[in-house]
């Protein structure tokens, strides 16, 4: 596709060096017009496309520049003009005149001169009309930009177009070159972004200027500028924005005389009182369409596809993430208006959509559409209060809405609380730690579990506290992790284990030793077992590291396999603590045949799911029985690495307790009097959800065996805003790149237990089905013309995960899969270019491919038991 060009002349000319002594910067002699040819082009792409398969645009012209005045006391302090002539001009496209392209504003104001007010080759002041368009104006500063430039090697802090930089000159004979830094830049444009490194984007850029000299007078100048915007989690989806500019001399001719004047403000007030100093750095400029569909519209337009039936289809987040892109434009009255009128099958996907906007207009909008005082919409309310937990970006106002008001239902209740201690994190994240609202949350969240007797309010703030990752709740969780209930010590124990490690002092590690060794009281398995992962996670001791393998042999018989396995899968998979495991394993006491002989059916592994350079994502399964055979605790965790970031992806945990009297068997040791309980809980994306409760108690029990339908227990539904980067790149030309980045996930994670007394087998399964869609679009609007790049991938995929027990015999038989199933990855390339007038080209490619499914492997023991079970079931 070729791209747009503009092109426009007129009389151009050069900067010279002249002067008595050494010049800082660059002079202009008096009475001479100096002649310059300029051409600015700015091409998109995806990262490793070739320029024929850029969009993009040129703009070439020639310019007038002359000098209007100069201190007599000092050379180097000059007012220079520029003008750039169009008239009679045209074939900026074929058949197109300027002023047809440009419009009669942006054609005027063109041809209107500008002034640049130079000390020592520096930008003091920039001239020209307030009233003028801001791209005109921006593309004015871009070419005043390329006058700047210091004459001798060094570094130095310059305003210019692209804000206020560090520059680095390095000066060799007849050529100097001019690198910007541009991470240092500031500019007043602001933009959001995930903090994820894993789920993130990145920026890499260059910006480099060489000027060639020719006898002391500056020849050309050509600049060239780079961005490149990735998603850390897959490279390839990348786009790249490459900009250039060219000043070459082409002339020189007699002008104007030198003006006379004080100052150089006061010989550009004598030239036209309406030219102002409106500076050098870019402007903002309001993006317009004029053609763009309504939020109701584009609603209606999605609407189908983000009915709950298309949920595992990758259209239902690519829908998602349009349609944010539209709710973030619109107004509170728009978005109540699509709110109303939503069918009740989509309407909590438009909840997942308005929430994640996280505008002001979004939010009020969302606030007075959902009545927290009503019981009844507990599901559109957590659909809420989950998106906002996911938010990519959220602000104190956020935090302090959902912590306020009156609640109906005592589960939201509990889910208003967990997503506090998320959005705490996350504000601390931002380092808005201490802020009004997020000090009164940390405060309460962090006080409450001394204050109340009631069990369940403990649990859900200590819930909240997890996801808070506040270092000062490491003391609340170390006390909690002795307690004698035991669902307050699994989640102290598990909120200890995603602290980092240097935060777990020696008395955290004396009272998780005390919990695992049962110094002060018997303890449940999950519990025992809990405080074993902190221990191995934690930067063991020599010593704590013996004493663990050491209790090998004298646990109760089904945790006794499970350590074991435990140690075995760390050494296996070389985790942290496998050096020091090594080294405590020559001491044959601690390793010998017997205790690392140990029958069971417990089991703990991890393997990698997939592995590439960009991202390596591994799982782990844990899997603990009661010695009656029942299940204990089951747990899937799947873990994404990227360059030393580590994102928790998901772990779903289903724990049962109190079941032995159904087979009539014999509870173990510190279990006798549990309540019958069957649970699930989950955590996303690093963020602990509200658990989910099965059965509680012995005649809810009964009533579930006898209705159980198989059917799985739904966890968590919705649509998830994964990655959130939006920013505007300022090109040196004046242009402004607009980079929006998005990933979105259509999820579905379910999860059951079924019993069967008659056949003497039990059966627990977690089912996760999703479609994930990354975009990254970076536009170039010009107002009458606008250019664009849209990469993008999506796939569809399912992974579930079965356990099967039959318990009629000991050692019982287990069997476990996990199975992901074949799913399509397909990757996307749009670029697109169009006028104000409806005309546009659009050119699209795409690269589509399938993943086999396949079982993930588990250890060779669990292969043969699962032989042994299907083959009994015939």
């Amino acid at each position: 596709m070729e791209p747009y060009t503009y092109s426009a002349a007129a009389d151009c000319g050069c900067v010279s060096c002249v002067s008595s002594g050494v010049a800082a910067g660059p002079r202009l002699n008096n009475n001479q017009l100096y002649k310059f040819s300029y051409t600015t082009e700015v091409l998109l792409n995806k990262a490793r496309g070739s320029k024929e398969g850029s969009t993009g645009s040129r703009i070439s012209c020639e310019v007038d520049v002359n000098l209007v005045w100069r201190d007599p006391n000092n050379d180097d302090e000059q007012l220079v003009q520029l003008a750039v002539n169009v008239a009679g001009k045209n074939n900026i496209l074929e058949g197109t005149t300027t002023e047809g392209l440009l419009g009669k504003t942006n054609s005027a104001a063109v041809t209107k001169p500008f002034f640049l007010h130079l000390r020592n080759g520096k930008t003091k002041a920039f001239y020209s009309y307030w009233k003028e368009p801001a791209i005109i104006k921006n593309l004015k500063r871009g070419l005043a930009s390329l006058l700047q430039v210091q004459l001798h090697t060094g570094k130095v802090i310059e305003n210019d177009v692209s804000g206020r930089c560090l520059i680095e000159y390095k000066a060799v004979k007849g050529q100097i070159t001019r690198t910007k830094r541009l991470e240092t830049c500031r500019t007043a444009e602001t933009g959001f972004t995930t903090h994820s490194k894993v789920l993130g984007v990145s920026r890499k850029s260059s910006s480099v200027t060489v000027f060639k000299l020719d006898d002391g007078f500056i020849h050309s100048a050509v600049a060239e500028e780079t961005h490149w915007v990735s998603v850390n989690a897959r490279r390839s989806t990348a786009a790249k924005v490459l900009s250039r500019q060219t000043l070459t001399l082409i002339g020189t001719e007699a002008g104007p005389l030198e003006a006379a004047g004080k100052d150089a403000a006061g010989v550009v007030k004598s030239t036209d009182d309406k030219l102002a100093a409106v500076g050098i750095v870019a402007e903002k400029v309001k993006p317009k369409c004029k053609s763009c569909p309504s939020l109701f519209e584009h609603w209606q337009a999605e609407q189908k596809r983000l009915e709950p039936t298309g949920l595992a289809k990758a259209a239902a987040p690519r829908s998602f993430l349009a349609l944010i892109q539209s709710i973030r434009k619109a107004s509170k009255e728009e978005i109540l208006k699509v709110l109303k009128s939503a069918s009740k099958t989509s309407l909590p996907q438009v909840v997942d959509a308005v929430t994640s906007s996280q505008t002001v207009a979004s939010l009020d909008a969302m606030l007075q559409f959902l009545n927290f005082t009503d019981a009844k919409g507990f599901v559109l309310q957590e659909r809420f209060l989950y998106a906002c937990g996911f938010a990519s970006h959220p602000n104190e106002r956020m935090l302090q809405d959902i912590s306020k008001g009156k609640i109906g239902s005592t589960d939201i209740k509990e889910s208003v609380v967990i997503i506090m201690g998320a959005l705490v994190h996350k504000l601390c994240q931002k380092g808005q730690c201490n802020v009004p609202t997020v000090v009164e949350v940390k405060k309460m969240i962090l006080e409450v579990p001394y204050s109340t007797e009631d069990d369940s309010e403990v649990q859900m703030y200590l819930l909240a506290l997890k996801n808070s990752l506040l270092p000062e709740a490491i003391p609340i969780f170390t006390k909690y992790a002795e307690s004698k209930l035991g669902a307050y010590s699994t989640i102290a124990l598990t909120a200890l284990q995603r602290y980092d490690v240097g935060l777990i002092t020696s008395e955290v590690k004396e009272a998780v030793n005390r919990v695992y060794h049962q110094n002060l009281r018997i303890y449940e398995k999950n519990v025992r077992a809990a405080a074993a992962d902190v221990i191995l996670s934690s930067n063991p001791s020599y010593m704590e590291t013996k004493n663990l393998l050491l209790s090998i042999g004298h646990l109760p018989r089904e945790m006794n396999k499970y350590m074991l396995s435990k140690i075995q899968d760390i050494l296996r998979f070389n985790m942290p603590a496998s050096k020091i495991l090594r080294q405590v394993m020559k001491d044959m006491i601690s390793q010998n045949y017997d205790r690392f002989s140990k029958v069971g059916s417990s089991s703990s592994f991890s393997g990698f799911m997939a592995q590439s350079s960009d991202v390596t994502s591994t799982y782990s399964l844990d899997i603990l029985y009661s010695g009656s055979g029942i299940l204990r605790r089951s747990n899937m965790n799947i873990f994404g690495a990227s360059k030393g970031a580590v994102l928790h992806g998901l772990q779903v945990a289903i724990e049962a307790q109190g079941l032995e009297s159904l087979i009539a068997a014999t509870p173990d040791e510190g279990e006798e009097d549990l309540e019958s309980f069957a649970g699930m809980s989950a955590l996303l994306f690093d963020i602990q959800l509200r658990p989910v409760t099965f059965f509680k108690g012995y005649s809810d029990l009964m009533s579930k065996m006898f209705s159980m339908s198989g059917e799985p227990m739904n966890v968590v539904k919705g649509l998830i805003l994964l990655s959130d980067h939006s920013e505007v790149i300022q090109l040196q030309s004046g242009l402004k790149a607009s980079a929006e980045f998005q990933g979105g996930l259509a999820i579905d994670i379910s999860g059951g237990m079924e019993i069967s007394l008659w056949y003497r087998e039990s059966k627990t399964s977690v089912n996760n089905r999703g479609a994930l869609v990354f975009t990254g679009n970076i536009t170039v609007d010009m107002d009458f013309l606008k250019t664009g790049v849209e990469v993008s991938f999506e796939t569809e995929a399912s992974l579930d995960f079965i356990t099967t027990v039959q318990f009629s015999e000991y050692p019982f038989l287990v069997c476990m899969q996990m199975d992901k199933t074949t799913f399509p990855v397909s990757d996307f390339v749009t670029t697109y270019e169009g006028l104000p007038s409806g005309k546009n080209i659009v050119s699209r490619k795409s690269n589509k491919f399938l993943i086999p499914g396949s079982e993930f492997p588990l250890h060779q023991e669990n292969s043969d038991m699962c032989k042994k079970v299907f083959d009994s079931s015939w």
